[in-house]
């Protein structure tokens, strides 16, 4: 259930085209649905603009195949975070309409018709090892309709390749800046833009980088003013979190003209 979806809703019944009775029977499952084992809360895209996103980790396939299909009958957007392959295939299967993204781990089931933001989202990682959790983040803007540019590999390492990438970064709203090792990506990007940069730590790295420890430190010690940090591998935070503050600035230039 959205906003849209509930609007339509109470419409209906007010031109009677739905009975009480049949707008009450769609409204039971409001504001969450007990399966036992999960709540699914349906209400959630109402209050927060998406729907509740599933984390695959640490459930069994049939487990996210029952939550799944109750936010699939809900009508919204669909997003699954950290799938397997067997819980990939296994979503597939149940609904060809689902994409799985395998470097990502996700997998998508877009019901609604994509409204797509103007101002746009830069997803900047570090190096190739960094693209899953860079990966993460665009999936998770984009199914939040957000348009995303995505510029890999331009790590501190060689800063020739972030500098050719200025353009698209200083026209951004919103950058995720993805990076393991020492972490130093997200304080360089820092001092080229304007907007609000989101900095997330990988494990990626050797026996020093603590898996991902070390970068996560850097990152909150950066001397780059409008940084914020994520946790370890988080590119789903980094995505959500970059999504809200381009829907806030599309919202507040468009009652502005």
């Amino acid at each position: 259930m959205n906003e849209d979806r509930l609007r339509a809703l109470l419409e209906a019944v007010k031109s009677d085209t739905h009975t009480v009775d049949d707008t009450i029977a769609r409204l039971r499952t409001l504001p969450f649905e007990d399966l036992g084992f999960a709540k699914v809360d349906h209400h959630r895209a109402i209050r927060c603009g998406f729907p509740e996103v599933i984390l695959c980790q640490g459930k069994s396939v049939e487990q996210v195949i029952a939550i799944f299909e109750r936010c699939r009958h809900a009508g919204g957007n669909v997003l699954c975070t950290r799938a397997d392959e067997r819980t990939g295939a296994a979503l597939l299967d149940l609904d060809p309409r689902a994409e799985h993204n395998r470097v990502a781990r996700t997998v998508t089931l877009r019901q609604q018709s994509a409204r797509r933001s103007t101002g746009v989202i830069a997803i900047v990682s570090a190096g190739t090892s960094d693209l899953p959790v860079a990966e993460e983040a665009r999936v998770t803007a984009d199914i939040m309709d957000q348009t995303t540019v995505a510029i890999h590999d331009v790590g501190v390492a060689g800063l020739h390749r972030l500098l050719a990438q200025c353009e698209p970064l200083q026209s951004a709203n919103v950058a995720v800046v993805v990076a393991g090792m020492e972490g130093a990506l997200p304080s360089v990007v820092g001092g080229l833009v304007s907007c609000p940069v989101i900095a997330v730590p990988t494990s990626t790295g050797y026996g020093a980088s603590f898996n991902g420890l070390a970068a996560l430190l850097g990152m909150l010690n950066t001397c780059a003013s409008g940084v914020t940090v994520v946790n370890i591998d988080n590119g789903f935070g980094a995505g959500y979190s970059a999504a809200l503050i381009n829907r806030l600035a599309e919202k507040n230039t468009t009652q502005q003209g």
